[in-house]
C-alpha cells in the first residue's frame, strides 16, 4: 500500500474528526436549556451559588477558551460529570458498553453471515425461486421499522408465547452456567430484531454485487476455460462481488457501541442506546455529547479502517 494513499487516508480521518468535535461542541450550546438551571432547579440557589457552577463548569468563559478546555478535555479522555447522577460520565459509558456490544454485535454478525449467504445464491441463481422469495423477503424486512418489529416479535413471543423474557437485562444471583442461559434467553428477542432488521440489507447488497460482477469478462474467460461452475463463483465471482458489502460491514461495526436506541428501548436493554434515551429525556447534555462523540469517532474509526483494508484488497483504490 502506497505512503501517499496512507497518508491521505489518515489526514481525510482526522480532519472529519476534528470537524465532529467542533461541531459536537457548538451544538450542546446551541441546544435550548440552561445546563446550571437544569441542574439546580429543585434547589433554591443564590446569585452567588450560580456564579460559581458557572465557574467550576467553565461557562462563565468565552467560547474560544471553553473550546480550548473541551480540546483538553477530549484528548485526556475527561467526558464530564452526569447532571442527573452527579457519576462521571465515562463510568456511565463503561457500565452499558458491554450490553451494547453483546447485543449490536451478534446480530450484526448473524445478519452478515446470513445476509451475504442469501445475496450470493440468490444472486448466482438470478430468477428462481429463492432468488424471488429471498429478495421479496429482504425487501420486506429492509422496510419495517426495527421498533415495530421488535414490540411484534416481544407480543408474540414473550406475551402470547411466554418463551422469552419481556425485557430487561438481570442475572440477579446467578452464576456459571445458569447465568449465561439467562443472558442468552433475555439477549435472543433483542438480537433477532436486529438481525431481521439488517438480514435484508446485506443480502440486497450482496445480491445485486454479484450480478454485475457475473458479467465481467474474467468470469467470462473463467467459464471459456472451463473452470468448474462452483469453482467460478469460490474463487472468482464471490471474492470480488463481496468488496462493497466488505464495506458496509466495517460501517456496521462502527455503530457497534453506539448501540440501536430504539431496539434497546423496545426491550429494556441496559446499553448504550437506552442510556441516550434516557439523557435526552432528562436533558443530560454532558452524558448526550459523550456518546455522540463516542459514536461519531467509531464510525470515523471503522471507516478508515474499510478504507485502507479495501485499499489493500482492491490495488485500483489506491491509484483512484
Amino acid at each position: 500500500m502506497g505512503r501517499g494513499y496512507l497518508v491521505r487516508k489518515l489526514l481525510h480521518a482526522l480532519a472529519t474528526l476534528f470537524f465532529v468535535v467542533a461541531f459536537n461542541f457548538v451544538l450542546f450550546r446551541v441546544m435550548p436549556g440552561d445546563p446550571i438551571e437544569l441542574l439546580t432547579r429543585s434547589e433554591k440557589l443564590t446569585p452567588d451559588d450560580v456564579a460559581e457552577l458557572q465557574a467550576e463548569y467553565g461557562l462563565d468563559q468565552p467560547l474560544p477558551a471553553q473550546f480550548v478546555n473541551y480540546l483538553g478535555d477530549v484528548l485526556s479522555v475527561d467526558m464530564g460529570v452526569s447532571l442527573r447522577t452527579g457519576l462521571p460520565v465515562s463510568t456511565l459509558i463503561s457500565e452499558r458498553v458491554w450490553p451494547t456490544f453483546l447485543l449490536v454485535g451478534i446480530g450484526t454478525v448473524l445478519a452478515t453471515v446470513f445476509g451475504v449467504l442469501i445475496g450470493i445464491k440468490g444472486g448466482w441463481n438470478r430468477g428462481s425461486r429463492f432468488d424471488t422469495r429471498s429478495l421479496y423477503g429482504s425487501l420486506l424486512f429492509y422496510s419495517i421499522p426495527e421498533g415495530w418489529l421488535g414490540m411484534l416479535l416481544l407480543i408474540v413471543f414473550a406475551g402470547t408465547l411466554g418463551w422469552f423474557p419481556a425485557g430487561g437485562f438481570d442475572t440477579g444471583e446467578e452464576t456459571g452456567f445458569a447465568a449465561v442461559i439467562d443472558i442468552a434467553n433475555h439477549l435472543f428477542l433483542p438480537v433477532l430484531t436486529l438481525t431481521l432488521g439488517y438480514i435484508g440489507e446485506y443480502a440486497i447488497i450482496m445480491r445485486s454485487s454479484l450480478l454485475d460482477t457475473v458479467n465481467e469478462d474474467y468470469i467470462t474467460t473463467a467459464r471459456a476455460k472451463g473452470v468448474p461452475e462452483h469453482l467460478v463463483r469460490r474463487r472468482h465471482a464471490v471474492p470480488n462481488a463481496f468488496l462493497p458489502t466488505f464495506t458496509l460491514i466495517f460501517l456496521s461495526f462502527g455503530y457497534v457501541l453506539g448501540g440501536a436506541i430504539v431496539i434497546e428501548v423496545v426491550f429494556s436493554w441496559p446499553g448504550l442506546g437506552q442510556l441516550t434515551y434516557d439523557a435526552i429525556n432528562q436533558l443530560d447534555y454532558p452524558v448526550i455529547q459523550a456518546i455522540f462523540l463516542l459514536t461519531s469517532a467509531l464510525v470515523i474509526a471503522f471507516n478508515l479502517a474499510a478504507d485502507l483494508t479495501y485499499g489493500f484488497l482492491d490495488p485500483r483504490v489506491r491509484h483512484a
